[in-house]
């Protein structure tokens, strides 16, 4: 099985990473080659303390730091980018996640043929507020009406995807809540997965309600601009002075 690298955006999750990296390596040794990669967006709290320390516990974490906060994007795409394998799986630093999902994108894989590049998880028992259930359910509709990505909760951190084909992606601030969509347009199929959710142990959110929306609704508009405008053109190469 392809080696994968686990990517973690963190910011201000001291409470929640340690037990999270332990859990990565629990479901994760002796089922497929992997390395972690955490990514501090400059958190202001003790999380490069607690990651410090789990460097030494752990010797398939590595942990890169950001020297000004970027936000959740740009946190993963540095990982993407520092990763050492074909194939990335990201998991929010909250811990809602469950790492014991892992497995289960990776089976999705192997019975997935090559043109489909990204498994995204999917909430089916979400365990957050109801309000913030409720803005979800109405942002996917919303999503879904305009972008037609046929993927009922692109919101969900666990995902599994080709790092080549994610690097190849437009990159902008709140490009992960748009993930499928994006694979879609440069020519690749999506597999939605359905995955457990858990509640936040530790810590605050780093959203509301009301902010998520009204950022939303700018890159949504953004992203319809770009699917619009995109053209995927299959190639060939002309051999021996035969036309194909």
């Amino acid at each position: 099985m392809s080696p994968i690298s686990v990517v973690i955006p963190v910011f201000n999750e001291s409470g929640n990473i340690g037990g999270l990296v332990r859990e990565v390596t629990q479901h994760l040794r002796g089922v497929v080659p992997f390395d972690v990669l955490c990514v501090d967006d400059h958190s202001d709290d003790d999380t490069r303390t607690v990651l410090a320390a789990l460097k030494e516990e752990v010797p398939e974490l590595r942990v890169l730091l950001h020297h000004r906060r970027c936000g959740q994007s740009t946190a993963i795409r540095t990982g993407v980018k520092h990763a050492l394998s074909p194939w990335i799986v990201t998991l929010d630093g909250d811990g809602q996640n469950d790492p014991a999902d892992i497995p289960k994108l990776l089976a999705a894989r192997e019975q997935a043929g090559a043109q489909t590049k990204l498994f995204a998880g999917w909430r089916v028992n979400r365990q957050d507020s109801t309000s913030k259930r409720w803005a979800s359910r109405w942002a996917n509709r919303i999503r879904q009406a305009l972008l037609h990505d046929d993927t009922p909760d692109t919101g969900c951190g666990i995902k599994l995807f080709e790092r080549a084909a994610f690097l190849e992606l437009p990159y902008f601030d709140h490009m992960h809540r748009y993930l499928p969509a994006l694979m879609q347009r440069a020519g690749w199929k999506t597999v939605s997965v359905p995955v457990s959710h858990r509640p936040r142990v530790s810590g605050t959110s780093k959203y509301n309600n009301l902010g998520r929306a009204l950022v939303g609704i700018r890159d949504l508009r953004g992203v319809v601009w770009l699917i619009r405008r995109s053209h995927v053109t299959p190639v060939s190469e002309l051999n021996h002075g035969r036309v194909p």
